[in-house]
């Protein structure tokens, strides 16, 4: 199973505020919808936080043709559509047992910094502006790490600032 950790990280740092995104880049939502689900002929898994799981609008909840565990220190906590797991290693096991092919950590900083040891590979959009923000993209040392810049995108209609898209891999 390969386990991948997707994020969208203004040039400050930020990846959140008052649980939402500080800005509207449509293409990065399109790739993140598309890299999570897969070519349709596999399983894939999301793992987030459980502030995450909350700020997912109600018409998106849980995230279509993915499996979504929502990691969470809260004992006894459920949602429909979601299944609950209480520490990481839990998170991967039911992963693995749903017979994933791929799973994402997609939030937030809470998760991230929990998961970042269990990633192949880092999905990572480097949004190019200073914005405000509540939540912060935890540190990762980068040592072990190779960068592939995939696609940048200039501001446009659809995407509030220029991006970078890349790819992060264990060397």
């Amino acid at each position: 199973m390969r386990t991948c950790l997707i994020a969208a990280v203004s040039e400050n740092g930020v990846i959140g505020i008052n649980g939402d995104l500080p800005w509207k880049v449509k293409s990065d939502m399109i790739r993140f919808k598309q890299l999570t689900v897969g070519d349709g002929n596999e399983t894939n898994s999301v793992i987030m936080g459980r502030k995450t799981w909350e700020s997912l609008p109600d018409a998106h909840r849980p995230l279509s043709d993915r499996i979504n565990i929502v990691l969470t220190k809260q004992i006894g906590w459920t949602n429909q559509g979601a299944e609950t797991a209480f520490y990481p290693g839990q998170a991967m096991e039911i992963s693995f047992a749903e017979g994933c092919d791929e799973t994402w950590i997609i939030g937030g900083a809470g998760t991230y910094a929990a998961m970042f040891d269990k990633v192949d590979e880092i999905h990572l959009t480097t949004i190019h502006a200073q914005v405000e923000g509540d939540v912060n993209m935890p540190e990762w040392d980068k040592d072990g790490w190779k960068e592939e810049v995939i696609e940048r995108r200039e501001k446009s209609e659809d995407d509030q600032y220029p991006s970078t898209y890349s790819i992060w891999r264990k060397i």
